[in-house]
């Protein structure tokens, strides 16, 4: 048995770097930016949501008191209306919405292309009645409240056929998604959309009919069905729901993965937004991001994937996959996937840098990232998704703020000890200047790193918070003034923390998008490693392409360091920002260093 363990990482890296790149040559060492819709910026309060918009979805509190949440306010503070109906924080920010929409996506393409980012993934925008919108009710069009005629859309999508592909009409929040991708297109900028297809919602146009019409509905095989309502029968009707979430209902598997009419229909609903109205595939998405795909069964991924191909063969696709190397790579093998959300990635770079007494060494942190820029061959490692945190797990600013608790890797673990819903003492407030500096050093590293670097949106702005819900604050403007955060959960008081855009650390990850998107050898470079110093808590890489070289240097010490390689000293090598040669360096504490060769 420890020879068969001893062998496994040999045999993986050996089949991973055998592999043909399989992989789109756009996406490569591109900078993703990802947008949790409802949260990034209103830019129609015409189209707001109302009340009885989230019907069906979780706390299921449709009834009471209802307004679209001040975008400025405290954000545990409850506000008069929520005050109305007795229940606790957490009940009402599940119900708050801030009205996020499409257009204020399109307003905002200029600050982001400024920023440095190329590639936008957005977290679901089909019609659902949450805030997170991973309980679709259709997979074809765009949520009313996100486009400038919920109402009217609503109207249309009633009276249409959902099983006739030929007759789905194009509301004007479908309209307005399809403007979003051009002015996407015309910034030279890709996008891709979420992709849910392995449940839809409770009061999806499917699910609802089979409520009604029980074994009579067309959509009767569409379901993990238990039993139906039959009184001669004595049996009720019940389902199964993803993890037991009866919001939640499962599409029908069998050992071909999904059955035969949802597939038929998400088919359907993929070549309509890679390919709408059969104008050309320059008008549609470039790409999906597919949640929990480690739910859907491979034989459907490797359908899908066809599909998808056929319509646009340099379409991107990316899973979310926790699972380590050997779990991973059959999802990552050529038929199935382009990369995942790097979540390995984000838990090695957690390990070393959050952790203070308890992470790993340099030489640790070195070797398992080679491991896994090994694990899957050199084209998915470019196209790796490299992520340090999302709407899934706790901001990268308040993870800093909170070192030595549960290790990321530890997914379990670290869900439920930082969300602050379950865990009074997880510090939710403001970092300070010291644990700023550490999230600078985790920026620089992950965007100048092998890779393709995803920013979630408002890490650049200085936003923190816990886990879920708290990673979903809306997103901090620099035009908008906010009232200071003084309020706990439980409504009790603490010293103000001054919410506002964090202009310096936004200008840290511009200049250093600034200098990936100049450089080849960051964009697209191989990677070697050229210094481990455990005891100063030194690592040093090279990024190589062509005839241009990139050396970074990190101290991760509490102390500064010196550096004096053999390599720097012919003064071969220029500091990227200053210009000036270098042949020996000093690197202060928490800091680093980018060096070129040209």
């Amino acid at each position: 048995m420890k020879k068969i363990l001893f062998y496994v990482p040999l045999l993986v890296t050996l089949f991973a770097s055998a592999q043909k790149d399989f992989t789109p040559n756009w996406s490569k060492g591109v900078v993703w930016y990802q947008i949790f819709p409802e949260r990034f910026s209103n830019g129609d309060v015409t189209n707001d949501p109302k009340g009885s918009d989230q019907e069906g979805a979780y706390p299921f509190d449709s009834k009471s008191d209802f307004q679209v949440h001040p975008w400025s306010s405290d954000w545990y503070k409850l506000q008069p209306y929520e005050l109305k109906n007795g229940k606790d924080i957490w009940h009402n920010i599940q119900r708050r919405r801030y009205g996020g929409d499409i257009q204020g996506i399109i307003n905002k393409l200029d600050y982001l292309k400024s920023l440095g980012v190329t590639s936008l993934y957005l977290c679901p925008v089909f019609w659902s009645p949450s805030s997170h919108k991973y309980d679709a009710l259709t997979y074809h069009h765009i949520d009313p409240t996100f486009g400038p005629d919920p109402e009217g859309d609503k109207k249309l999508i009633a009276a249409e056929d959902p099983l006739n592909p030929e007759k789905w009409v194009w509301t004007k929040a479908d309209l307005l998604a399809l403007k979003l991708i051009e002015e996407v297109h015309k910034r030279d900028m890709h996008i891709i959309f979420d992709g849910v297809f392995n449940h839809m919602g409770i009061n999806s146009f499917a699910f609802q009919d089979v409520i009604k019409n029980q074994e009579a509905s067309p959509y009767k095989d569409w379901f993990m069905i238990d039993s139906w309502d039959n009184a001669a029968k004595n049996t009720k009707f019940e389902y199964k729901g993803w993890f037991g979430v009866k919001t939640l209902p499962e599409l029908k598997e069998d050992d071909n993965g999904i059955v035969e009419g949802p597939k038929n229909y998400i088919f359907n609903a993929t070549k309509r937004w890679m390919n709408p109205m059969n104008k050309g595939i320059q008008y549609g998405i470039d790409g999906w991001r597919l949640d929990v795909a480690y739910c859907v069964a491979h034989p459907f991924w490797k359908d899908w994937r066809k599909w998808v191909k056929s319509i646009n063969s340099e379409a991107y696709l990316t899973a979310e996959l926790v699972d380590p190397i050997a779990k991973t790579l059959p999802y990552l093998s050529g038929d199935e996937f382009d990369a995942s959300m790097n979540y390995n990635f984000a838990f090695i770079t957690h390990d070393f840098f959050v952790q203070d007494t308890t992470g790993s060494s340099v030489t640790e942190f070195d070797q398992k990232l080679k491991e896994l820029r090994e694990g899957f061959g050199e084209g998915v490692a470019q196209n790796m998704q490299n992520l340090v945190g999302s709407h899934d797990a706790t901001r990268i600013g308040s993870a800093v703020a909170n070192p030595d608790g549960k290790k990321f890797g530890d997914w379990g673990a670290y869900f439920n000890w930082s969300q602050k819903s379950g865990n009074p003492t997880y510090n939710a407030q403001k970092p300070t200047a010291i644990q700023l500096q550490k999230q600078k050093l985790i920026a620089a590293f992950q965007i100048l790193y092998l890779g393709s670097p995803m920013i979630y949106y408002g890490d650049e702005a200085g936003m923190w918070g816990s886990n879920d819900p708290d990673c979903r604050k809306p997103m901090v403007w620099d035009d908008i003034k906010y009232e200071a955060e003084t309020t706990n959960p439980d409504q009790s008081k603490h010293k103000p923390d001054l919410v506002s855009f964090n202009s310096e650390l936004f200008h840290w990850y511009q200049k250093f998008l600034a200098i990936r998107n100049q450089y080849d050898a960051i964009k697209k470079g191989n990677y070697s490693t050229i210094l481990t110093n455990d005891t100063e808590k030194v690592y040093g890489f090279s990024r190589k392409y062509e005839n241009q070289e990139i050396l970074v240097f990190i101290n991760r010490g509490a102390t500064a360091t010196t550096v004096a390689l053999p390599i720097l000293k012919k003064g071969k090598y220029k500091d990227v920002f200053t210009k000036k040669s270098v042949k020996k360096l000093s690197i202060p504490p928490m800091n680093i260093v980018v060096l070129s060769s040209n």
